[in-house]
């Protein structure tokens, strides 16, 4: 073959092998079984058939039209495969890439590939950090620079990128040798008489192995960036709950305190529901919850309140659309907001007053609303000019929500000195599997007395 013809297959060749690389990588299934250091033998299979397939297909079409050799991957591939996913795997793409060509006659091809996926199979376990097989670069004076200064404080000879950078080129060099020796066994393209072309031909080699590696660390690195991302909201999901659990429960323990010492039977009680409210928090794991778990939550919550008040002190009245009940909200949502009414609503006014507990599902979002008739927060509560009602539990609420939904929920404060507070809270339409039951909770208002 022309050497112009042999350097225009060695382009398409590299156009080839990162349309192919890009493409496996848009599949989520793909980069499931790509991205996994164990695998059973299973993902094996499947990570080995969705290398090997479009492979094979280049190696059929290279045979029957004689015309598009770029196709033909199948020794890359198997020393990818074989860095990628072991011995095992390498081994057996290379058997599948090389059916058709001992279909057409070239009985070296799946011997010769076998040994590949092995010895790349075997660079693979010897590799001590198997980011080094990700972060495999074909240029080759980099890596040299990098065991030289691994090498200056602490001698170490071997280094796993240059030793597949060497393997790569001494395979290719026995593939190219086993076609002259033994004519039409094996593809290959070479050019003997012009030694600028067979240096193209090694390079383009370790390019297409490289920029295959390259496409899938870039994916591999997004993917980490993601869950580091994700980690990073959940701890911060946590931080704020934690933040929010222990205001509940040191307000709680307070009123315990008090009632030890002239009612011991009424402490046994709260103390009862309090274990029943940590109960909860404890085993629940989970970020959201249902509406109708936070609301009986909420009634083991009021029933301490209403022993610390007074009984004729704290009114609540719910008005609870039934067809809200199963949306999942953020846990421990209802609970600051009825605190905040109690604390900072109720509280200073003698003779206390109601909140009202409200629930609606409209335009495919949910509506809470927490509303007292007490003080409000006409004015500031403190010297800097903050509103109290903004405190931790508040401040936490409003966070947490943000960082669940972004600009997706929404929650707003009307409120107007001497008539009472309205918080209302508007958040996306997520429904749970379990049924509602008709009626329950619709329209139903309680007074505790």
């Amino acid at each position: 073959m022309e050497p112009r013809l042999i350097l225009v297959n060695l382009l398409l060749k590299l156009g080839v092998a990162a349309a192919v690389s890009s493409t496996l990588v848009r599949s989520l299934e793909f980069k499931s079984l790509l991205f996994r250091e164990e695998r059973t033998l299973r993902q094996k299979i499947y990570l080995v058939l969705w290398f090997s397939l479009p492979i094979t297909i280049g190696v059929w079409i290279r045979l029957s039209q004689k015309s598009f050799l770029a196709g033909d991957l199948s020794f890359e591939t198997t020393l990818l495969l074989g860095v990628i996913g072991g011995r095992w795997a390498g081994s057996l793409g290379g058997v599948l890439m090389g059916l058709p060509a001992l279909w057409h006659g070239e009985w070296a091809a799946i011997p010769f590939l076998v040994l590949c996926g092995l010895i790349s199979g075997q660079l693979r376990s010897m590799a001590a950090d198997k980011d080094d097989i990700w972060s495999f670069s074909p240029f080759i004076d980099l890596s040299i620079y990098r065991l030289i200064r691994r090498n200056l404080p602490k001698p170490r000879l071997f280094d796993w990128q240059i030793m597949f950078f060497i393997t790569v080129l001494a395979l290719r060099f026995v593939e190219i040798q086993v076609a002259r020796v033994f004519p039409r066994s094996i593809f290959v393209l070479e050019s003997p008489e012009n030694i600028w072309v067979e240096v193209a031909i090694y390079a383009a080699t370790v390019i297409a192995i490289g920029i295959e590696l390259k496409i899938f660390n870039s994916v591999r690195t997004q993917i980490k960036l993601e869950e580091q991302e994700r980690l990073l909201l959940h701890a911060r999901m946590e931080a704020l709950q934690n933040q929010v659990n222990p205001h509940f429960l040191f307000n709680t323990l307070n009123s315990i305190s008090s009632l030890v010492r002239f009612d011991p039977d009424k402490a046994r009680e709260v103390i009862s529901k309090l274990a029943t409210i940590l109960r909860r928090l404890l085993n629940s794991s989970e970020a959201f919850a249902p509406l109708r778990e936070e609301l009986e939550f909420i009634d083991n919550y009021l029933d301490i309140e209403v022993v610390r008040f007074g009984r004729d002190k704290l009114r609540v009245v719910k008005e609870v659309d039934p067809a809200s009940l199963d949306v999942v909200i953020p846990c421990m949502l209802l609970q600051p907001l009825v605190e905040n009414s109690i604390k900072h609503g109720l509280s200073p006014k003698v003779e206390g007053g109601s909140i009202y507990l409200r629930s609606r599902v409209t335009d495919s979002r949910l509506i809470i609303e927490v509303e007292d008739d007490g003080v409000g927060m006409g004015r500031p509560q403190s010297g800097n000019g903050n509103w109290s009602g903004m405190g931790i539990g508040m401040a936490n609420i409003s966070e947490r929500l943000q960082v669940l939904y972004g600009g997706a929920a929404r929650m707003s404060i009307d409120s107007h000195e001497g008539r009472g507070t309205l918080i209302r809270i508007r958040l996306p339409l997520v429904e749970s599997a379990s049924s509602v039951p008709e009626g329950f909770y619709a329209g139903r208002s309680s007074t505790r007395r």
